[in-house]
């Protein structure tokens, strides 16, 4: 899906500031890495899905389709012009934080891919990743409030993906910033009104994004007591533990409710593993995880492009061990 969307220019959803009318420009002109697969942090993840795919299946039939793909893409020049576009006046908050995390994730993709190409890939986006990584701390240096909603400005989100990526890369300072921000925002959480959720297009729960980022900053003896403490009785709130009703999956936000019950079941996951064997909790969450991926798993390949552009990135992350 992705080999075919990411050279889709239309339609575009552009979330775009004219700093003048010299900025009246198509999505292409505009972005000409990440302007395919309807929006920005789509394009993003829609490559992060490809690296991942040939990074657990080397042999894929499309590798050297994926190969031409990012050669014609992934070039200094052209990554070049991506960057000067966050640098222009007014742009601080464009895809923040959703699109800072999943580009901080391609870039680890990019170094942990086998790729023969992958470290000329790298290379190119090198500068949009410093500033992606420069503007993620300034935002942290100033957020005096976690944002909690369940789509692109959720807090949590972005940063459990960025905390991989420092991790992963050994850049102490980002990792110190957001462990520290996180337990700022979070480590006294509790009884989260879970039993509110979902909202009416949130592809991602606050609820259990959060959960997920703080398996990610606790320690495996204190992350349990935090999350009783936080979804006490987790087991018993159907809101969250039964998937979500999608009316009409062609409906560009209603649809998201499919990536919801795709990325609550990847939560899910990393929950079990940091919560002990005789957790009460344990069978029912094993249990929602397949309900949640059998309600959407179906609306991935094939469906309308309001899914289609994006929903395989979040099957594999519910589908990965």
């Amino acid at each position: 899906m992705p080999l075919a969307y990411l050279r889709q220019e239309y339609p575009n959803h552009v979330m775009h500031l004219l700093n003048d009318e010299g900025d009246v420009l198509s999505p292409r002109a505009m972005h000409p890495v990440f302007y395919g697969c309807y929006d920005w942090h789509s394009a993003v993840h829609g490559y992060w899905l490809l690296l991942r795919c040939l990074h657990l299946y080397p042999s894929l039939p499309v590798a050297d389709e994926v190969t031409a793909l990012f050669d014609e893409h992934f070039t200094p020049e052209l990554m070049e012009r991506e960057t000067a576009y966050f640098r222009a006046p007014n742009r601080a908050p464009f895809e923040r934080p959703y699109g800072f995390g999943w580009l901080l994730a391609l870039d680890q993709e990019l170094l942990m891919s086998k790729h023969p190409r992958a470290a000329a890939w790298h290379a190119a986006m090198r500068p949009l990743t410093a500033e992606i990584r420069r503007r993620l701390l300034d935002y942290l240096s100033k957020l005096s409030y976690p944002i909690r909603v369940g789509a692109h400005f959720n807090t949590a989100f972005a940063l459990a993906q960025s905390l991989d990526y420092a991790r992963y890369v050994k850049d102490t300072e980002l990792e110190g910033v957001i462990v520290a921000s996180s337990l700022r925002f979070y480590g006294k959480d509790t009884d989260y009104p879970a039993h509110y959720e979902p909202g009416g297009d949130e592809f991602i729960s606050g609820a259990l994004t959060e959960a997920l980022l703080m398996t990610k900053v606790l320690s495996d003896d204190a992350f349990p007591a935090w999350f009783d403490a936080y979804l006490p009785r987790v087991a018993e709130v159907s809101q969250i533990m039964q998937p979500a009703h999608v009316s009409d999956p062609t409906d560009q936000k209603i649809s998201h409710l499919d990536g919801l019950n795709l990325s609550r079941a990847w939560c899910m996951k990393h929950v079990l593993r940091h919560l002990p064997q005789t957790h009460p909790a344990r069978a029912a969450l094993t249990d929602s995880i397949q309900r949640h991926i059998a309600a959407s798993i179906d609306q991935v390949v094939g469906s309308h492009y309001s899914g289609g552009h994006w929903l395989a990135s979040f099957a594999l992350l519910a589908l990965e061990n």
